[in-house]
């Protein structure tokens, strides 16, 4: 037998799989007590690693019945005396999980009856369980909860195989007219479903091809996000061209009318399709560089797919957003034809617009742009201010202090002070060495004011109680002692100079002491 794709042979030889993905015709029969389950045919003889309670055979004159369906039938107990392995466990184990959340907080007797009414009920928002049992259920139900809750189980436990031999069965689950269009339901096996294949380790890109497609013919309601995420994929793997043909076929997809959140959704797909042409552009530019002799047709390829990209990047900023990968593609492809005005007002636009939310990427992608076409140092200061305000504690904090200090101005030296103090108020930093002497160079020329102690002293005001345990302690002293001996030079001297008025723990002479002890 030729083996399938995403399967895996049972002893007898034959596959087993998420078969209704792979169109596989086996099935094995698992009962349960007045009811059967047609599940893959390794239910029959594997049963993953459970302890064994009781194994029956499958009656000799059982066949395969061709079908992937999930039967039901009520069976006098009587006629049905055995029951598999599986399915035995399958009841324990949904016993167990239905036991009230009352029941597993109480510790008390429980022969005492009102032991219930002192304990308090949980008030984290808790999720709706599509598996949970309701009160008017039929057997198929019944079946299909038993089915999703083995699902449920074998994948927190990464048992992707058993995980998709359950999958196998659940679709059925759609067929069901009592749950009206069954959208829920249908997300739930798309979710799942691609949530094994990522983890099987025999899935492959057919498997994958075929999950989707599927999905998005069993209704329109996920139809576009399906697309974008099988795009997805395919980009991950290196198949751009079918990734851009994805996204090209949910662009001309329309159905009723329009609504808000389609809209959003096609916005999206053309901003990722725009991100494609751009991957496009890099690899044909790479190209076109590394060659001898280039040709001008390639030349006007390449440019052909940047006009194509930029028209749906530059609609992007007419939607607020946090959209920063088509920013930084679009500004590329820009710098590259020269076109810097329009560069500069993308990426103003996109950091000083008021409708757009805050955004410390914005600030950063500036910056930088402006940083590597030589803008003076008052421009730099402008922008890093505005990312100081969002994230104090931003890397290039280093280099707004250093602008600062660089300054003239008595205030610009004052607030480097601020900048880096700020940043030594997060642990991050803590042990960072070029931190630390940026603040001794800060205090060296601060020193040469009149008023320093008093500047000092007003930073430090609200710090004191809290950052000689957070910086100046023996514990970090024998630690910096240990790792890093220039980092204690640089600290050591700035604590009497921080903390005037307190007795700290961090010198080489406490180091020194407690190693003799």
């Amino acid at each position: 037998m030729k083996e399938a794709s995403f399967t895996e042979k049972t002893r007898d030889g034959r596959d087993c799989a998420l078969c209704w993905i792979l169109c596989r015709k086996q099935s094995a029969v698992v009962e349960t007590p007045g009811q059967i389950l047609e599940f893959g045919p390794p239910m029959r003889e594997r049963h993953h690693g459970f302890q064994t309670k009781k194994v029956v055979e499958t009656p000799p004159q059982w066949k395969p019945s061709g079908r992937h369906t999930l039967s039901i039938s009520a069976r006098d107990k009587r006629q049905r005396s055995y029951l598999s392995l599986t399915a035995v466990l399958i009841m324990d184990d949904l016993q167990r999980e239905l036991v009230p959340l009352e029941d597993l907080d109480d510790d008390s007797d429980s022969s005492d009856g009102n032991s219930s009414k002192g304990s308090k009920k949980s008030k984290l928002p808790l999720v709706n369980p599509m598996c949970a049992e309701t009160p008017k259920e039929t057997g198929f139900h019944q079946s299909t909860r038993v089915c999703l809750e083995q699902i449920r189980e074998a994948l927190l436990h990464h048992r992707w195989q058993e995980a998709a031999e359950y999958m196998a069965c659940y679709p059925q689950m759609l067929e069901d007219p009592t749950n009206g269009t069954g959208q829920p339901y249908k997300e739930l096996i798309w979710r799942i479903s691609t949530e094994i294949l990522h983890h099987h380790p025999n899935s492959k890109m057919e498997d994958y091809n075929n999950i989707y497609e599927r999905m998005k013919h069993s209704g329109v309601r996920h139809y576009l996000m399906i697309c974008l995420e099988h795009s997805f994929h395919l980009l991950l793997n290196g198949h751009i061209e079918d990734a851009k043909r994805q996204l090209s076929v949910a662009e001309s997809w329309r159905h009723g009318k329009e609504s808000a959140a389609q809209y959003q959704r096609i916005k999206l797909i053309h901003a990722y399709r725009s991100l494609l042409d751009y991957i496009i552009w890099c690899d044909k530019k790479f190209t076109h560089s590394n060659t001898e002799f280039p040709d001008s047709g390639d030349n006007q390829d390449m440019h052909n797919y940047f006009r194509q990209a930029s028209v749906n990047l530059k609609e992007i900023l007419k939607n607020p957003g946090v959209w920063d990968p088509f920013i930084l593609s679009y500004v590329e492809m820009l710098e590259f034809y020269e076109d810097h005005e329009e560069a500069l007002k993308v990426l103003n636009d996109y950091a000083y617009d008021s409708t757009f939310p805050p955004n410390p990427n914005a600030q950063v992608y500036l910056y930088q742009y402006l940083k590597r076409h030589d803008t003076s140092e008052r421009k730099l200061m402008k922008v890093l201010k505005i990312l100081h305000v969002l994230v104090p504690s931003h890397e290039l904090m280093l280099e707004y202090s250093s602008l600062l200090l660089q300054s003239e101005k008595r205030s610009d030296i004052q607030k480097a002070l601020g900048v880096v103090l700020e940043m030594l108020d997060f642990a991050c930093w803590r042990s960072n060495l070029d931190t630390w002497k940026r603040l001794k160079s800060i205090i060296q020329k601060l020193q040469l004011q009149e008023d320093w102690k008093d500047v000092v002293s007003g930073q430090m005001a609200a710090r004191k109680d809290w950052w000689p345990a957070l910086h100046f302690t023996s514990f970090h002293a024998s630690k910096d002692s240990e790792e890093n001996p220039e980092l204690m030079e640089v600290k050591a001297p700035l604590t009497k100079i921080l903390c005037p008025d307190l007795m700290l723990k961090y010198t080489a002479s406490q180091v020194t002491s407690g190693e003799r002890s």
